[in-house]
């Protein structure tokens, strides 16, 4: 086989990767196998359908799971909408039976979604919202060893996750410090973090613009992360920001699985 030949095979069974970042500084992904041809779509902002279908299109894959790593409070998924256009079924962690209004595929603490050679390990990481999970990814092809963690807003480069969302700031402060040191913070220091959102969200205090970091650095400099239990809820639950904007009209819209409602003139 000549080079360029050989250059066409891998690129066709790679495993390729996108991060897309939208206008409210929250950060999606796009993640497969191109070999055998299926993707993952995480944190699909509302308006970015097109995007995904036309990467997918791009990549010569089919979206296979769509996942939101929570309900969202500061804008409108897509997630929904996505699956309805290409067929993938829509995931939320199983805590939101009973909340939302639509049917979705509960996903569960340890669940393993297959992607071709791409594996996606589901960890159950509640303290922003009581259910928010983080995504362990592996790809085959390298070796077994997860490679990389999409981390939702459970952990930020710099920060991390707002507690107040669920309305219990001190119950859920502390549930977020166990997620971070009992699941998070337990992975190999050079696993790369990819969060959920960058400078600009209102959904923590002081976050880089930076849209990756790795385990290791986020625990050396992270300020969040060196600190005990007790002063860590302390200090969380001292400096919360301003809600999001029209989040009630947000969150009802993502409970309900709607489209964005027009805002009142």
């Amino acid at each position: 086989m000549s080079r360029q030949g050989a250059d066409v095979l891998k690129q066709e069974t790679a495993m390729f990767f996108r991060q897309r970042a939208a206008e409210n500084a929250t950060l999606s992904y796009f993640f497969g196998c191109a070999g055998f041809g299926k993707a993952v779509a995480v944190d699909v902002v509302a308006g970015d359908e097109d995007w995904f279908i036309a990467e997918a299109e791009r990549a010569s894959v089919k979206i296979a799971h769509v996942i939101d790593t929570h309900v969202h409070a500061d804008h409108y998924s897509g997630g929904l909408e996505l699956t309805r256009r290409v067929g993938a079924p829509y995931y939320l962690h199983e805590s939101n039976k009973g909340h939302v209004q639509f049917e979705f595929a509960p996903l569960t603490n340890g669940q393993r979604l297959e992607a071709g050679n791409v594996l996606v390990d589901v960890l159950h990481t509640p303290g922003h919202t009581p259910d928010s999970v983080c995504l362990l990814v592996r790809d085959l092809r390298r070796g077994d060893e997860p490679w990389f963690v999409i981390t939702g807003d459970t952990l930020f480069v710099g920060a991390v996750g707002r507690p107040d969302l669920a309305g219990r700031e001190q119950e859920m402060a502390a549930q977020l410090y166990d997620s971070l040191h009992l699941k998070l913070l337990t992975l190999p220091a050079d696993l790369e973090i990819y969060p959920g959102h960058q400078a600009g969200s209102a959904c923590g205090v002081g976050l880089s613009g930076k849209p990756a970091s790795t385990i290791g650095f986020e625990k050396r400099f992270n300020p969040m992360l060196s600190m005990p239990r007790e002063a860590f809820v302390e200090a969380l639950t001292a400096e919360i920001p301003l809600q999001p904007a029209d989040m009630a009209r947000i969150m009802n819209a993502n409970l309900r699985g709607a489209m964005p409602e027009p805002v009142p003139a």
